[in-house]
């Protein structure tokens, strides 16, 4: 096949393409050379145009006026000045040109000024001993060397500290140790400034160190809405380079964008249990009760406390089926949960082997949150009864497949009392409040690539989902709206987000053994007591089959359990026998009250 060849515009018009190109360039320049002082007079008049708008913009309203009297006179006198016109034109082509002038930046100085040299070099000597090798014959660290090699990269603040530096260092430094790099991090940071958290990122690929200074997370972040999916849950707040997620947030008039680190729970979910550990006041309630309130958007919760007495204010909610801190009620709500979770599973199998999608009782989420279980264990053992924990073993196990998810939180003087099961199926860890390493590294599985803080304000830690990284954690302030240390903004934005009461405030001061109402507020209890008080609007009830088999429990947890017997949270399981000759009515109690 014989080739056609191009055509001529192709082979000869490239030269007169960049010969034209050139003389337009050229001419381009002349022209700006010329006209150079006109773009001068017309860039100093668009800035005296935009000072003049600016100026007339914060100038009060009330000042405008004698203003514009004094800017008519002055004109008005120039007008009838001879030669006032002119000498005012040329007054403002000057003021024009000085204004759009080029105005040169200061050059900036190559390299660190003295100080920061010597901060780099003192640096540099702390680390000899760590990079250097007796045999390595061209050392990159030695002492009295040269950092400018071993330090590429450097950028300092306004005080002469150093806020980011790239390290280089050698090929048989053992990086792939923790203890190695431990060394390094706790050194790096005793001489770049304590006082500041520092995050390191180790390159083995190429033997380098990146040392940035972190910003502090914020801690004025209140409880509120946030814009997740359903199975989302908002843990709290992190650095913006951990995270490619932001939520849009409010605090008071202000709106922001904070990165988060969110929580994914469900049949999908690959961490659907969670772990938290912290010291006394580290905020590991608070981190509950934001997990409740947001829990509580879209399915139902079981509050079992070891004598915090810090969830009241969910007690008697939409969705709230019960509050326990008693031995007695959390034996007797982790079996109901123990057989809801086998119902739950019985009831899907079913469903799927007949084709049909689950039921909708069963895809509702059912959240279980434990705070302080090892309380239970020492009562437990003193009373002679079974470890709440071992009831724990079918939700952590199969809570998966029967949304159903298992919330544990505890301090650290009470690790040994967790159980197996709780340590085996907790995948996503929390750590609130001061930690050790070695109290990170055995909670966490990983120790944090930041450095802890000096003064840990309550809610701040890491966390860590699953084999993902650990990243830095703010909890949000979510305080118990009851007590009196707790400000007026967080006490309204903790009450903004409770679902509204299902039993009357009378049917719980009863519950509890005390009427303090007056009983024309006790009128609705005149009725039958199975009325008044149904046994699925009652937060700290529930209904039990005799045998707690599954059959029984074909209700549901929204429906109730058909069963015979109601078993009192709050207190010791009765005979059934007994709790059937000896019924109490709500008349009764109206009566004996005071």
């Amino acid at each position: 096949m014989v080739r056609r060849p191009l055509p001529r515009i192709l082979t000869t018009g490239s030269a007169q393409i960049a010969r034209s190109r050139k003389l337009a360039r050229t001419a381009a320049e002349s022209a700006t050379d010329v006209l150079h002082p006109v773009i001068s007079i017309i860039r100093g008049l668009r800035r005296l145009a935009a000072a003049g708008r600016r100026k007339w913009a914060d100038t009060p309203k009330d000042r405008r006026g004698p203003l514009m009297f004094l800017v008519a006179s002055v004109v008005l006198v120039v007008a009838l000045v001879p030669y006032g016109p002119l000498l005012a034109v040329i007054t403002l082509m000057a003021a024009a040109a000085w204004q759009g002038r080029e105005q040169r930046r200061p050059a900036e100085p190559e390299g660190p000024d003295e100080s920061q040299s010597q901060r780099l070099k003192s640096l540099y000597e702390a680390l000899v001993p760590y990079f250097s090798l007796a045999g390595d014959p061209s050392p990159l660290y030695a002492h009295g060397g040269e950092w400018e090699e071993a330090f590429p990269e450097y950028e300092f603040d306004g005080a002469g500290r150093i806020t980011h530096l790239v390290i280089r260092y050698p090929a048989y430094f053992t990086d792939g140790e923790i203890d190695s790099r431990s060394r390094i991090e706790q050194l790096l940071h005793a001489k770049s400034g304590r006082g500041r958290e520092y995050h390191f990122a180790w390159d083995e690929e190429g033997n380098r160190l990146t040392v940035t200074v972190l910003s502090p997370l914020p801690t004025d972040i209140a409880a509120q809405r946030f814009v997740t999916a359903p199975g989302e849950t908002v843990l709290g707040f992190t650095d913006p380079t951990q995270v490619r997620r932001t939520l849009p947030l409010t605090h008071g008039e202000e709106q922001r964008d904070v990165p988060p680190v969110v929580w994914r729970t469900g049949v999908r979910s690959t961490e659907p249990h969670l772990l938290v550990m912290g010291q006394p006041g580290s905020g590991t309630t608070s981190l509950l009760r934001c997990i409740a309130l947001q829990a509580l958007q879209h399915g139902d919760v079981v509050i079992i406390e070891g004598g915090t007495g810090e969830y009241a204010c969910l007690t008697g909610r939409e969705g709230v089926l019960a509050v326990e801190c008693g031995l007695a009620g959390a034996l007797a709500t982790l079996e109901w949960a123990t057989n809801e979770t086998e119902r739950r599973l019985i009831a899907a199998n079913r469903a799927r082997q007949a084709g049909h999608p689950p039921p909708e009782d069963t895809r509702r989420p059912l959240w279980i949150l434990l705070d302080r279980p090892s309380a239970f264990a020492h009562l437990a053992a003193a009373d002679g009864s079974k470890d709440p924990q071992s009831l724990l073993q079918v939700p952590l196990r199969h809570g998966r497949a029967a949304n159903v998810t298992v919330v544990v939180a505890d301090q650290f003087d009470n690790a040994d009392a967790l159980s197996d099961a709780v340590r085996q199926h907790t995948r996503a860890r929390v750590v609130l409040g001061p930690a050790t390493a070695e109290q990170l590294a055995g909670v966490l599985g990983a120790l944090p690539a930041t450095t802890p803080a000096v003064d840990v304000p309550p809610g701040r830690g890491y966390a860590r989902l699953g084999a993902g990284s650990v990243h830095r954690l703010q909890v949000p302030s979510t305080p118990d709206p009851y007590d009196d240390e707790t400000s007026d903004a967080d006490r309204a934005a903790v009450l903004a987000l409770l679902p509204p009461r299902t039993t009357p405030v009378e049917a719980e001061r009863i519950d509890s053994g005390r009427v303090d109402c007056d009983p024309a507020e006790a009128e609705p209890l005149d009725t039958d007591p199975v009325e008044a008080e149904p046994a699925e609007t009652r937060p700290v009830t529930m209904e039990k089959t005799p045998a707690h088999t599954n059959a029984g429990m074909d209700g549901g947890m929204d429906g109730g359990m058909d069963g015979d017997m109601a078993v009192d949270m709050d207190k010791e399981p009765v005979d059934e026998e007994q709790s059937r000759a000896e019924p109490v009515s709500a008349k009764a109690v109206v009566a004996e009250a005071p």
